[in-house]
């Protein structure tokens, strides 16, 4: 359903519309199928005007099974669009959503425009023919196909979908071939199906000139710390341990060796604030990731950068409750913590970003503060910022703010490592062995 989503997304945002989204995934490693925690839903809120939020009431819902009806059907107003899978609505897994009878069948839908489609056996049936897939296979691929039938309602383009196809499954022709019949076979429902009548055309939102593309929180952080690495002449180093929300941050990186970015996988979260730190002396830009629970294992080390007087990057994708809390729910909680949460006196400058796209500007903004004022900063963002995704202007790069960086370099005398500079009262930074 993630995937399925983030298409959706993808070609929303090549036909020029302004979007936000919602991903909601379960924090169980695999819950059980049809069950209620289980359920994974993608929100997409889209328009021809400016959109600030994933928005709170559907029009369209489609559920892919009783659980997933169950726990959506409260957000989708009364004369709402639901589009159900009917295939999927049986004794078993009626039951295990909590019905005591079909609300297809008992009335409970009325207040809706319901449309009964057997996604899952008009998929088997479109895929008849493709060797080398199992059943299972081919009822997974009904994702396509309801993929297929929302490009159709609402004019998504089909090229962009069809060739990330190709690309992500390229290993595995045969589950290529069955997602993209799948997909065609969606659309092709909607064009020639009679429950069906209308379709919607959205047009592009009046958005400044510009190269666009969609992009999400973590991945505007990443692009937006490679750029301020750049432009400040320091190599990139982020230790990390892995850890919900804040993971695809490591992940982004690891795959930007090309601009110099070192990434370091930690057995903790203390080791990958040490190493960053350690990168910080060694003359780097040291950055680490985390959420909550990681940013609290940090605090010494973040009181250390500030009693060395080193630049150092926290990023804080927070997530809701106390202790571990809920890894894939957001909320925004930990202002206090990151502001006063450190024995002595050790203030730093927190960061905060608005929206996916200002997660790039917000992440340039801290390493100008760190690298200027010798400092550690903390930098703010939530699960629902780091997986959230909307139109993003590719900047100029000439607009860019200038971070030159400059270090104590052997031969102007006596070092005198606390000699202030006058304006920043910032101390020299010295590399070892200088």
């Amino acid at each position: 359903m993630q995937l399925t989503g983030d298409r959706f997304t993808s070609e929303t945002a090549t036909l020029g519309n302004d979007l936000a989204t919602f991903p909601d995934f379960p924090a169980e490693i695999r819950a059980p199928a049809g069950s209620l925690p289980g359920v994974s839903g993608f929100q997409v809120h889209f328009a021809d005007h400016d959109i600030l939020t994933a928005g709170d009431r559907p029009d369209v819902l489609v559920a892919m099974n009783p659980a997933a009806l169950r726990t959506n059907l409260g957000d989708l107003p009364k004369g709402g669009t639901l589009i159900v899978d009917a295939d999927a609505f049986g004794d078993r897994t009626l039951k295990k959503a909590g019905y005591a009878s079909n609300p297809i069948e008992d009335g409970s839908l009325a207040d809706y425009h319901v449309h009964e489609v057997a996604l899952t056996s008009m998929t088997v049936g479109a895929l008849k023919g493709v060797e080398g897939i199992t059943p299972r296979e081919a009822e997974r691929s009904k994702n396509f196909f309801a993929l297929g039938l929302m490009s159709w309602l609402y004019h998504r383009p089909t090229e962009g979908t069809l060739g990330f196809i190709e690309r992500k499954f390229g290993k595995r022709p045969e589950i290529a071939e069955a997602n993209t019949k799948a997909f065609r076979a969606g659309w092709n429902y909607g064009e020639t199906s009679e429950d069906f009548a209308v379709s919607y055309e959205v047009a592009p939102a009046r958005l400044a000139p510009g190269t666009y593309r969609q992009i999400t929180g973590n991945s505007a952080l990443s692009y937006g710390l490679i750029a301020a690495a750049q432009l400040s002449g320091l190599d990139l180093f982020l230790g990390a341990y892995p850890i919900t929300p804040a993971s695809s941050i490591l992940e982004e990186l690891a795959g930007k060796k090309e601009f110099g970015v070192l990434t370091f996988q930690a057995e903790d979260e203390i080791a990958a604030v040490g190493a960053a730190l350690g990168a910080s002396f060694g003359g780097a830009l040291g950055v680490t990731a985390s959420a909550g629970p990681g940013v609290v294992l940090k605090a010494e080390t973040v009181g250390l950068a500030i009693a060395l007087e080193l630049p150092l990057i926290v990023l804080d994708i927070q997530r809701a409750g106390p202790s571990t809390g809920m890894p894939t729910k957001p909320e925004q909680a930990d202002l206090l913590m990151v502001l006063f949460g450190r024995n002595g006196e050790s203030p730093v400058p927190v960061v905060a970003a608005s929206s996916p796209s200002q997660c790039f500007d917000a992440a340039i903004e801290a390493v100008r503060l760190a690298v200027k004022y010798r400092t550690p900063v903390y930098l703010l963002s939530d699960a629902y910022l780091a997986n959230g995704s909307e139109p993003w202007l590719v900047p100029d790069i000439a607009s860019l703010p200038s971070l030159t960086t400059t270090f104590a370099e052997a031969g102007e005398g006596p070092f005198e490592p606390y000699r202030r500079d006058p304006v920043t009262l910032a101390r020299p930074w010295a590399i070892p062995g200088t």
